[in-house]
């Protein structure tokens, strides 16, 4: 079977992680053909726009694209490319595995975690009112009415939006999920016993859901900061996480923490057959162009589109090709190696040439 993926390069050290995937996953023998097109500051500086039409076009037709990082403004101007490209396609879940692979420095072994996390509401649905402004102010005065609580006049406004519908949607996602992969128990992480209009609609809807898979997978909860402790504490007592947008995300990188850190973290933002696979990490600008850094978190994310695909072996094959030349540690690059100065280590390139080497 042939299969068309948009191939999305991204910012920063984007094109060269994402070219690393791309080669790796077309070493896996299966028949792909690769729409190119840009988002981020490249397209900014080419057609005026972070995030052309075409770029969502492509998605829509192929319904399957690779992403590289693409750079995100902090505290000011576009809200996110990232975002943006999950609300254009309903990207409701976002998938973000776990799990420990020898060779790599950590100060947990075995960890087998998966994140499943809100992808549409919560406070990333970027409702926000900026301080002093008039509408800001009357929205400052509408709250202190029907709550008689006070805001101070120069505060700025976020509003964080949790749906029956979207709960009840991740919920039932996360636990066909270990359904279909074996998994034994999914955890539902709330603050709901302080926000109990939101996250505790949140944890009603996942209990609901949970009944329906009675007999079949475990469920409990957990307070979020709680939570925070007992994965630092005693990470192996977790299966699947299910979290709204926010404590997803930060969740998400404490348990790129256990394993390693975020090189080795992919994630996957799906919805009703359309998918977008990326890693965890950002686009690192300082390292662009210089072939140094880390490609397993993307190509990793590869292995999770074959499994998309339902690739089974292919994606399996390129999996056990990573592990071996981690495992291994001769062609990796400096991060992986016990030593960071270590003049050894290669280059983002060459250590895709060494996992698809494993493959042949």
């Amino acid at each position: 079977m042939s299969y068309t993926i948009t191939l999305i390069p991204g910012d920063g050290i984007g094109p060269e992680v994402a070219e690393a995937a791309r080669r790796c996953i077309d070493a896996t023998g299966l028949k792909i053909e690769w729409e190119e097109v840009t988002a981020g500051q490249v397209a900014l500086d080419k057609y005026g726009e972070l995030l052309p039409q075409a770029v969502i076009d492509s998605i829509k037709r192929n319904r399957i694209a690779l992403k590289g990082p693409i750079i995100t403004p902090i505290g000011t101007g576009f809200r996110s490319v990232n975002v943006a490209i999950r609300h254009a396609l309903d990207l409701y879940a976002c998938l973000r595995p776990a799990k420990s692979y020898a060779g790599v420095k950590s100060l947990y072994k075995d960890i087998d975690l998966v994140v499943v996390r809100e992808n549409s509401e919560d406070l990333y649905a970027g409702i926000e009112f900026e301080e002093a402004r008039p509408e800001t102010l009357a929205l400052i005065k509408d709250i202190e009415k029907y709550t008689r609580k006070k805001i101070r006049a120069d505060s700025g406004l976020s509003i964080k939006p949790i749906s029956k519908f979207a709960s009840e949607r991740i919920a039932r996602f996360a636990f066909e999920y270990a359904l279909g992969n074996g998994r034994k128990k999914v955890t539902a992480v709330h603050k709901a016993n302080i926000m109990k209009f939101t996250d505790g609609l949140f944890l009603r809807a996942a209990r609901e859901v949970a009944k329906e898979y009675e007999g079949k997978v475990l469920f409990e909860e957990a307070i979020v900061d709680n939570m925070c402790m007992q994965l630092v504490q005693k990470p192996h007592n977790f299966d699947v996480l299910l979290l709204p947008n926010l404590y997803g995300d930060i969740l998400s990188d404490l348990c790129a923490g256990l394993i390693g850190g975020l090189g080795i973290a992919p994630g996957a933002n799906i919805g009703e057959g359309i998918a977008v696979f990326e890693a965890v990490h950002g686009s690192a600008p300082k390292y662009a162009g210089k072939n140094k850094v880390n490609p397993t978190a993307m190509i990793l994310s590869g292995v999770l589109l074959l499994r998309y695909l339902k690739e089974t072996k292919a994606a399996q094959r390129l999996e056990n090709a990573v592990k071996e030349v981690i495992k291994e540690g001769k062609y990796v690059t400096y991060d992986l190696k016990p030593n960071r100065d270590d003049p050894t280590s290669v280059g983002t390139q060459e250590m895709a040439d060494a996992i698809i080497a494993r493959m042949k």
